[in-house]
């Protein structure tokens, strides 16, 4: 691995991604629970239900256009030439590579999830296309890293896949929640509605984080091949720390809000802990996107089994 421009350019695209495909995730998932309460012609959950509804079309938008991005600079360090000369190999890398039916993969979901979030009337067919396309996103991605040297069909790549759909779960709800939906229901009448979607927001980012510790344990002893001195002596293992760093310190205010500040907020329904709640959040959802970054590098580096040959 070696650090220069393209690789810079590809890490950055990979975390783009990354971050993008989170906010259509949780934006998708917010639009759902706040779309009962928004039906209303005067309602107070309309505003955040709105940031929901424009956030999964932008995050949409984005990732359409960070996935382009992210296919040139792998073009061109996987040809050898200059970023303006890869466009002339992207055929070549899209037809002849595994990276190129990966991100085939990746980009349809991505285009899909485009059309939906373009879709203004709900149903249970934009609905089923929207998830349909969110998997095919998550199974593109993750045939785009290291689990695809064990085979397209292995255990890694459904490991990865499930890896990456309940990461984004987790960090798409808490980002799109603490720097999107939440701050619009500050209001005192919206209170009931900020208690019950933080409530959905606290029980499902639960369930995501308990397959995310035990996906992460799996692809982290199979990057490492077991060994702790892989870790400790590789970039790849230092990188991998400093998520895992990341990932703690949102485990801990994740763990701060749903039992302290969530219960409180239940009780006094005051416009104080209101506030203590979305900060909180707001704080998790930053560890959370530096989460998503580390992985972009951790993906774009050499493992460490294989660094130490």
């Amino acid at each position: 691995m070696s650090i220069d421009g393209l690789w810079i350019g590809q890490v950055a695209m990979a975390a783009l991604m990354n971050v993008a495909f989170a906010f259509a995730v949780g934006s998708a998932l917010l639009g759902a629970w706040l779309a009962d309460d928004a039906k209303a012609k005067i309602s107070p959950a309309q505003p955040a239900w709105l940031r929901a509804q424009r956030s999964l079309l932008t995050a949409s938008v984005v990732l359409v256009l960070a996935d382009l991005g992210w296919l040139l600079y792998q073009a061109a360090s996987m040809s050898g030439v200059a970023l303006p000369a890869a466009f002339g190999m992207v055929p070549t890398v899209l037809s002849q590579t595994h990276v190129g039916y990966g991100w085939s993969v990746a980009f349809a979901g991505a285009l899909i999830l485009l059309g939906t979030a373009m879709t203004s009337h709900g149903g249970m067919l934009r609905n089923a296309l929207l998830w349909l396309a969110v998997i095919v996103i998550a199974a593109g991605k993750a045939s785009l890293g290291h689990a695809a040297d064990a085979g397209l069909a292995s255990a890694a790549i459904a490991m990865q896949t499930l890896h990456v759909l309940v990461t984004t779960v987790w960090g798409g709800l808490a980002i799109t929640a603490g720097l999107v939906a939440l701050p619009a229901l500050g209001a005192s009448t919206a209170r009931g509605v900020l208690i019950r979607t933080a409530t959905q927001v606290s029980n499902v980012s639960l369930v995501a984080v308990g397959f995310v510790i035990l996906s992460g344990i799996f692809n982290a002893v199979r990057g490492s091949g077991g060994s702790l001195l892989a870790i400790e002596s590789s970039s790849w293992g230092h990188v991998l720390i400093l998520k895992l760093t990341l990932v703690g310190l949102a485990l801990v205010l994740g763990g701060l809000n749903r039992f302290l500040a969530l219960p409180r907020l239940r009780r006094t329904a005051s416009t104080m802990d209101a506030h203590t709640f979305v900060n909180v959040l707001y704080l998790e959802a930053l560890a959370l996107i530096g989460v998503l970054v580390a992985a972009a590098v951790l993906s774009h580096s050499v493992p460490a089994f294989a660094a130490l040959g």
